[in-house]
């Protein structure tokens, strides 16, 4: 890839396109063209055909999705099987009219069986049935898998994908409602401490920067507290508690954005599309915890001193998800940012 190279980045505003492109801009590549959703709709057909005949880029990351945690993925499955095929369909489809050099395709770890073997290896995809919560999601990601393998089956496109485990960092979404389950964490003791502090002030401004529901600083306190309880945010007769969902016992992996963007572009760089599938590459750093140790962590990390429950009648979802990375390692990249580090920098940065 030379420096000056176009390339689009397609959901630059979010966590892991944002990240990609920075870490391509400390890589010393300067020629990007980007547009928000307000600026392109990549729902819409004719838009992105119009686009790309337009700019012409000669590299594509296709990192704009519909993402949500374990709620958002069971309560908008519709919306997230369609609005994840089209935006893949579109991109990917015009990539290959408009002679596109290279593709880099993000999928998601949760395409693999919700019984895979672990840690689960590239080979798994397709081998048993999906977790439940996710199904609309995962399938949506697997057809993209599919579809950059077909592209250069037939037309020989040097389309490749990647699956990060899960991911935090820099301009996560904290919405409690779509959120994944670290800034979830953080977010939910970050205000159970500004409660057990009596701290109004700043309890108010979080929600003034990100409200609930509608709610922002601005409401009465009744109307903040029952908006909190119903998140599992609560304090009765002066003892603050987080409530959590499941027990707490299944197992994941996490991966600080930063080292994602960083092992994407070097996959970029030095991985071309394979005869052989599956092509896609596994990205993490191949070491997973329980949930309840992560709450612990992050616990430490904010200093929230409350009580934590764990609501048993709430789905932990998939029991384990660890990804085998040895793809990855022999390919030449290993992760440099440790969890706890990687928790230190979100918390410092809420």
């Amino acid at each position: 890839m030379n420096k000056d190279a176009k390339i689009y980045v397609a959901g630059h505003n979010g966590m892991v396109g944002s990240a990609i492109k920075r870490n391509l801009e400390k890589k010393g590549f300067t020629n990007f063209v980007t547009r928000s959703f307000e600026e392109l709709d990549l729902l819409n057909e004719n838009d992105v055909a119009d686009f790309f005949r337009a700019e012409k880029p000669e590299y594509v990351v296709l990192a704009a999705a519909k993402v949500g945690g374990i709620i958002a993925n069971n309560t908008y499955r519709a919306q997230f099987i369609y609005e994840n095929l089209m935006i893949q369909n579109h991109v990917i489809h015009q990539s290959y009219l408009n002679g596109v050099k290279k593709l880099l395709f993000l999928g998601s770890s949760c395409i693999y069986p919700r019984m895979a073997e672990q840690p689960m290896h590239e080979e798994a995809l397709l081998t048993g049935l999906l977790e439940s919560t996710n199904e609309p999601y995962a399938i949506a990601k697997i057809a993209g898998i599919k579809m950059c393998e077909a592209y250069h089956a037939q037309y020989g496109c040097n389309f490749i994908s990647i699956m990060p485990t899960n991911l935090y960092g820099q301009n996560d979404n904290y919405d409690l409602e779509k959120s994944h389950v670290l800034p979830a964490l953080i977010r939910k003791m970050k205000l159970g401490k500004f409660l057990m502090e009596k701290n109004m002030d700043a309890l108010r401004a979080d929600l003034s920067k990100l409200p609930i529901e509608g709610v922002d600083g601005s409401f009465d306190m009744d109307v903040i507290t029952n908006v909190l309880r119903k998140y599992g945010i609560s304090s009765e007769d002066g003892k603050v508690s987080i409530t959590l969902w499941g027990t707490g016992s299944p197992m994941r992996e996490f991966l600080h954005v930063d080292d994602m963007a960083d092992a994407s572009v070097y996959l970029l760089q030095n991985y071309n599309a394979p005869d052989t599938t599956p092509s896609h590459v596994n990205i993490g750093c191949g070491e997973d915890l329980s949930i309840k140790d992560l709450s612990e962590i992050v616990r430490k990390t904010v200093d929230y001193q409350g009580e934590i429950v764990w609501d048993t009648t709430k789905p932990d979802g998939t029991p384990r998800k660890l990804l085998d990375v040895s793809k990855l390692n022999n390919l030449g990249w290993i992760p440099n940012i440790t969890i706890e580090e990687g928790i230190r920098r979100v918390v410092g940065n809420y």
